[in-house]
């Protein structure tokens, strides 16, 4: 295929979409130029250094589950630090219940059929399900009969016990809800990655994955600190007033600010998470598994250095603790109070380093939800993000891939 144009495309927003559609671009042999307002790169997934600490912005993980993940991101170079496949359900005068993927952690395979938190006829069901939903291909999950999340299960023949002990409080996490209202087809491809893959965190943190797609970019193609006004077909006006010329526009920012560049994309409703970051003598789980919440005060809870000792310069153990909605300094009193139910007394102890309030963390996906969106509005005119796809790394990356074939296709 031969570009004739001498004008690069311009790429809106340094976030994984527009990152992984630049790539894909440039590998075409396209010019590219990507602007971006902060000062680096990963919209919402920045790692930043604190007193020694890599703190991430919100906990987030990488799901090698996810198709478009080892497409597009080399793995290997980015040296994943892999957390135990299932999680750890606590209650309050109940303890924690340990439910771990069989196939993965053989020596518990008989802790999830003796925990607490349903029948057997439901585990029976959850096996069920998980079975399908590896066996099926993704495509058949995403033609499914659509509801929601709570309806679907209702529909398998979960009890509410199984419902309220175990999916409520892991699935907050996951979709930052509670109510189980998000569609059932995103439900189930997202089931299917993590029972297909294995979760982590790159060793220095999760903006090593922008960081490396911005790599293969050449020098030049990425400015930052350069925030855009307006954006047509032809172009874009910078805040500062200045104009630049394009063969092409894709708008890869946030879906509010792309809404506002885009009178055609209306922003999805936005789901909202805390993180607070707390810095311990030693780690007070000793492995590295999830904690979820099952009285739902939190979302969940993790030592971060027991999967990824790289998080700490310091020797000392990170741990991260997530709470739906936005919060402030002010709570984490409330917050390292719960941690003390969940992990004892040495929490009293434990320093806070940070919080991070993250007010539009994921996009709502409830039915019916259009896994396709359009990323192509109108001649040289192109949007892409999570908000276009399902919201999650995997949306993303496939919505840049999207974006960017749609310019060659109308380049070429």
């Amino acid at each position: 295929m031969a570009h004739q144009q001498r004008q690069p495309v311009i790429v809106v927003g340094a976030g994984l979409a527009g990152l992984a559609c630049a790539v894909r671009l440039r590998r075409s042999g396209v010019p590219v130029t990507v602007l971006e307002a902060s000062d680096g790169v990963g919209g919402r997934m920045r790692t930043d250094v604190v007193d020694g600490f890599r703190l991430d912005r919100g906990f987030q993980v990488l799901n090698t589950g996810y198709p478009e993940v080892p497409r597009v991101l080399d793995v290997e170079a980015l040296r994943l630090r892999a957390f135990n496949s299932g999680m750890l359900v606590f209650r309050s005068g109940g303890g924690r219940e340990r439910v771990m993927l069989p196939w993965r952690h053989p020596q518990y395979a008989l802790t999830g059929l003796t925990a607490g938190l349903g029948t057997l006829a439901d585990k029976a069901v959850l096996a069920a399900m998980t079975t399908r939903d590896l066996a099926f291909p993704a495509s058949a999950l995403r033609a499914g009969a659509e509801r929601t999340v709570l309806d679907e299960l209702r529909h398998w023949g979960m009890s509410p016990v199984m419902v309220e002990r175990l999916i409520r409080p892991f699935l907050a996490g996951v979709l930052l809800e509670r109510e189980l209202e998000t569609s059932s087809r995103v439900f189930h491809l997202i089931w299917r990655s993590f029972a297909r893959g294995t979760i982590g965190v790159p060793a220095l943190g999760m903006g090593e994955a922008p960081a490396q797609l911005a790599s293969r970019l050449p020098d030049g193609a990425l400015r930052l600190e350069c925030p855009v006004r307006s954006v047509g077909g032809a172009g874009v006006v910078l805040d500062d007033g200045a104009e630049l010329p394009a063969a092409a526009v894709v708008v890869a920012t946030d879906p509010g600010a792309a809404a506002t560049l885009l009178p055609d994309v209306t922003a999805p409703a936005m789901r909202a998470v805390t993180t607070f970051y707390h810095a311990a003598p030693r780690s007070p789980l000793g492995e590295a598994t999830q904690v979820i919440d099952g009285d739902g005060v939190l979302a969940d809870t993790l030592v971060m250095t027991d999967a990824a000792p790289e998080y700490s310069a310091t020797g000392e153990a990170l741990i991260s603790t997530s709470v739906l909605g936005v919060l402030g300094d002010d709570d984490e009193p409330r917050v390292r109070d719960r941690l003390e139910e969940i992990y004892g007394s040495e929490v009293r102890g434990w320093r806070h380093l940070a919080s991070y309030p993250i007010p539009e963390a994921l996009p709502a996906m409830p039915p019916p939800m259009p896994l396709r969106r359009r990323v192509r509005l109108k001649d040289g005119l192109y949007v892409c993000g999570d908000h276009r796809d399902t919201g999650s790394i995997q949306g993303a990356l496939v919505s840049g891939r999207r974006a960017a074939d749609a310019v060659l296709h109308d380049l070429s």
